[in-house]
């Protein structure tokens, strides 16, 4: 194709392509990261027909690298990352670990070199963080406990994976000189020295760049131009990546991350990150777009059984160890399953440690081709390893003894000796004790109603049960946990975990035990606001709703209503909030997807 159309009918065919599958993909509920790799396939070298320029896409989808690891800098976050580390720093290292040795090991027997297995094992070990996020947004988890343990095992995973981008291309590089006959002394040497150079790197970003990165951009805020501070947010990240690989000889994806980690603590990381957000979104599409363009296909029907065996790594490495290290580290078995059904594909660090290998000539085509072929595999039936993580906890939880074998670190104990105390006839039950449960807890007890908390956190029950609050420790979607709260003598049931999965579960439950009890829930969408509301539940409070109602009143009493009149408003409100939201809803377009 002529030089002076490639860039427009590269550009053009890729998006154009990735929206079509894409959008085929989501219709018939698959990732959309599926269709943009099959997108890949169609236009990349391997399929009849337009062949789009591969370099050319590959370069561009370096932008796509960067942009994705500014993001999950600025999504990094130290203190939500703390609340979880004690399982997941050492989960995902474990996890990681085993899932590399079983990839090493099938490599070997394949008689592979050694440098070629080191990069097919860790390609394998570690998940796709976009898949995951997508993934916990469509089930509405991300805020829920269960939710932050899945992002800060991606967390530690990423860093592993930083750690190796630095340090691979230095240790392949020595590994191949020392094939041609070359001494091995400079090893300790060059890796000391990159290790330096990082380290030089990342306190200059920490002294100065901590400073100096979110002063510009709230200077750049101050002159009211959104697109100046767009442009400023792409210019610190491509140019802190970019910068990072010229002056200090880091990868640009380790440059990217810690620009995005310092943008993180300013006050306008939020904007930063919606901001960034559509070009990130567009070369992230770009980026998975060119990686389908160096599948090849024929490999599913020529390899049919290394394909085979390179998913069943993926799945036992990555799914089934991380099930099993959550469950040893003391975690529910259904979030334990479901982390493992989350993490159970691989995505875009699989495909740069397979590029950067091929780059260095240790990886041969056919590795990269069957971790592409993998992560395609994985990725498109990710949604069954989510149902059958939920069948397998139904039916572990229908056999209690079995539940408290695997389970015995959550074994259902009440904490505090006077639970049945307060379990008077006619008691709530309170699920959930963290912000939203604390001042529920401490409105029942102002008002002198007994009630009965089940929370899992052991460090909340802890101060639970210092402030004397009656507490049954461990998950409340447990039946032989939920049944400690005689449901059956309770009125009323307070839902006050933000997991709308785990909420419906024990609606169901309840009912089950009690069809008269009342039930109240919290929820923040209107999809489980009516999915509430259809399995009977009484009351569904609406986070944002609730929000806007308080702020209603608050208005108008400051503009000069009385009590009485902005009461009237905001009961009239509520009367017609169903019959408003839902035909303002009908009008509304379809919410766009990230």
């Amino acid at each position: 194709m002529p030089h002076e159309t490639a860039l427009l009918l590269t550009l053009g065919t890729a998006f154009a392509a990735a929206f079509v599958f894409g959008f085929a993909a989501a219709r018939i509920g698959l990732p959309p990261l599926v269709g943009y790799l099959i997108a890949g396939i169609l236009i990349g070298p391997h399929s009849p027909g337009f062949v789009a320029d591969v370099a050319l896409a590959q370069q561009l989808s370096e932008i796509g690298v960067i942009l994705l690891m500014f993001g999950v800098g600025i999504h990094f976050s130290p203190g939500d990352f703390a609340k979880v580390k004690s399982i997941a720093l050492p989960g995902a290292f474990l996890q990681m670990l085993f899932a590399a040795s079983l990839g090493i090991g099938l490599a070997r027997m394949w008689e592979w070199a050694w440098p070629a297995a080191i990069v097919f094992g860790l390609s394998l070990s570690v998940a796709s963080t976009v898949v995951v996020l997508r993934v916990l947004e469509s089930r509405g988890m991300l805020d829920s406990l269960d939710g932050r343990l899945a992002i800060g095992w991606l967390v530690v995973e990423d860093l592993g994976v930083i750690v190796a981008l630095v340090l691979l291309p230095i240790l392949l590089g020595v590994e191949a000189s020392a094939g041609a006959g070359q001494s091995l002394k400079p090893l300790a040497f060059m890796v000391s020295l990159t290790l330096l150079k990082v380290a030089a790197f990342i306190v200059l970003m920490g002294v100065v760049g901590r400073r100096a990165v979110p002063w510009l951009l709230t200077h750049v805020a101050k002159s009211g131009s959104r697109e100046l501070f767009t442009l400023a947010v792409l210019a610190v990240s491509l140019g802190v990546a970019v910068g990072a690989a010229a002056i200090f000889g880091v990868s640009v994806a380790l440059g990217a991350f810690v620009a995005g980690v310092v943008i993180s603590e300013s006050d306008l990381s939020h904007r930063a990150g919606a901001d960034a957000l559509p070009m990130q979104d567009a070369f992230a599409v770009l980026f998975f777009v060119s990686v389908g363009m160096l599948i090849d296909p024929l490999i599913l029907w020529t390899q049919p059984l290394r394909v085979i065996a390179t998913v069943a790594v993926v799945w036992i490495g990555n799914a089934l160890a991380a099930a099993i290290l959550m469950v040893l580290l003391r975690h529910p078995l259904l979030a334990s399953l479901r982390l493992g059904a989350s993490l159970g594909q691989i995505g875009e660090f699989s495909f740069i440690l397979a590029g950067i290998g091929v780059s260095m000539s240790v990886l041969p085509e056919d590795g990269r081709s069957l971790i592409l072929a993998a992560a395609l595999v994985t990725i498109t039936l990710n949604p069954l390893l989510f149902a059958a993580a939920g069948w397998i906890a139904t039916s572990i939880s229908s056999r209690p003894a079995l539940a408290d074998r695997l389970e015995r670190q959550r074994a259902p104990r009440m904490l505090v000796t006077d639970v049945h105390a307060a379990m008077r006839p006619d008691h709530a039950i309170l699920v959930g004790y963290g912000r939203v449960g604390r001042t529920i807890g401490d409105a029942l007890q102002r008002a002198g109603i007994p009630f009965v908390a089940i929370e899992s956190e052991r460090r909340v029950v802890e101060a639970m049960r210092t402030l004397g609050v009656p507490t049954i420790f461990g998950d409340a979607t447990r039946s032989v946990v939920f049944e400690q709260a005689h449901p059956k003598r309770a009125k009323v049931l307070i839902l006050a975990t933000p997991d709308p999965y785990h909420s419906r579960h024990i609606v169901s439950m309840a009912r089950a035990s009690n069809p008269e009890i009342s039930i109240i829930v919290r929820t923040h969408s209107d999809e489980e606001h009516q999915l509430f509301e259809r399995l009977g539940v009484d009351k569904v409070l609406f986070g944002e709703r609730e929000l806007a109602f308080g702020m209603a009143y608050q208005s108008l009493r400051s503009l000069g209503c009385d009590d009485d009149s902005a009461d009237d408003v905001i009961s009239g409100l509520r009367g017609g909030e169903r019959m408003g939201t839902r035909e303002f809803s009908t009008l509304m377009p379809p919410p766009t997807r990230k």
